[in-house]
């Protein structure tokens, strides 16, 4: 996943407040574009997709099939700070597209928590070792071209342990 995954092209940057619902809507507006943001073999499947577990409904936001992992990927929206029942949330989505929908021959369900704002630390913690779930940030333009360069020099810094 791209780290952040950029939503500018939604046109939502000028809104003062929007909700996941505008969020989504938005997304489904431009599919294509938002396909080709994520990455190479995704199909998208379903919106909202109602599973009912023990006669209690869940909605998944949005439902993909990657074609070149042979798996599904569940993504879910959060305009806020992402919290550890989102994560909770999210792997019980997962478990549930494991053990009700995916073929024998498919590898295992991967789930997106698309957030506004996450903690690195909360994520680790909450989530095992080797868990298929991700969380990343989305932000709804790119940073201005000066505070993209300061950004790229403090990644050159971590990464070389030299000053430039």
């Amino acid at each position: 996943m791209k780290q952040p995954t950029v939503l500018e092209f939604l046109g939502l940057e000028e809104r003062t407040s929007y909700s996941e619902t505008d969020l989504e809507t938005a997304i489904i507006i431009k599919l294509q574009k938002f396909l080709l943001e994520l990455g190479k073999g995704y199909l998208f499947e379903a919106r909202q997709k109602r599973f009912t577990f023990d006669e209690d409904n869940y909605y998944v936001d949005l439902v993909f099939y990657n074609r070149l992992l042979r798996c599904y990927v569940l993504i879910d929206l959060k305009i806020d700070k992402l919290t550890h029942q989102d994560l909770g949330q999210m792997q019980m989505y997962v478990n549930y597209y494991d053990r009700f929908q995916k073929l024998p021959e498919e590898n295992p369900t991967i789930g997106i928590l698309l957030c506004k704002e996450k903690n690195d630390a909360l994520v680790e913690i909450t989530l095992p070792e080797n868990s298929n779930i991700f969380a990343t940030e989305y932000a709804l333009y790119l940073p201005d071209k000066k505070v993209l360069q300061k950004k790229l020099k403090e990644w050159i810094e971590e990464e070389t342990g030299q000053e430039l």
